[in-house]
């Protein structure tokens, strides 16, 4: 269920609390929920994902995307959530979200577009829909 696109950065569809449990058993450091709350009437809710999360000891952060799009400060966010030290898992309804913006924010610190793509694609993922920003943000970081 959690999808290696780096050594310490993982995506995933929507997580349960047992996931929680599973993320701590495996060296996670931080949760990153990248789902607005209210999404759908099945998602477990962010707050107890969170108290779930500091009850195992892993850091939680909340970045939420809608379908409308990325922002600069939601990259932002991303980047300083992905600054720390640790396993990082990044979470959504997909894990579709959690990877465009792992990339975004990636390439905001200079890193090459196609090496995202091809990390992105090893888990299954598709950069596509970003590509030119990706290429954008790259550029202007180096």
């Amino acid at each position: 269920m959690f999808r290696k696109l780096t050594d310490r950065v993982y995506a995933s569809p929507q997580i349960e609390l047992a996931d929680v449990t599973q993320a701590a058993a495996e060296g996670f450091a931080l949760i990153i929920n990248n789902r607005p709350e209210g999404e759908s009437a099945d998602q477990t809710p962010g707050s107890e994902i969170e108290a779930a999360a500091a009850a195992a000891g892993l850091g939680y952060v909340a970045i939420p995307v809608t379908h409308a799009g990325f922002s600069e400060p939601q990259v932002r966010a991303m980047a300083d959530a992905l600054a720390g030290e640790g396993k990082v898992l990044a979470y959504c309804r997909s894990g579709t979200r959690s990877t465009l913006l792992w990339a975004l924010a990636e390439a905001s610190r200079g890193e090459d577009p196609e090496a995202l793509a091809v990390a992105a694609a090893g888990a299954v993922y598709d950069l596509g829909p970003v590509r030119s920003l990706l290429d954008m943000l790259s550029a202007q970081a180096r």
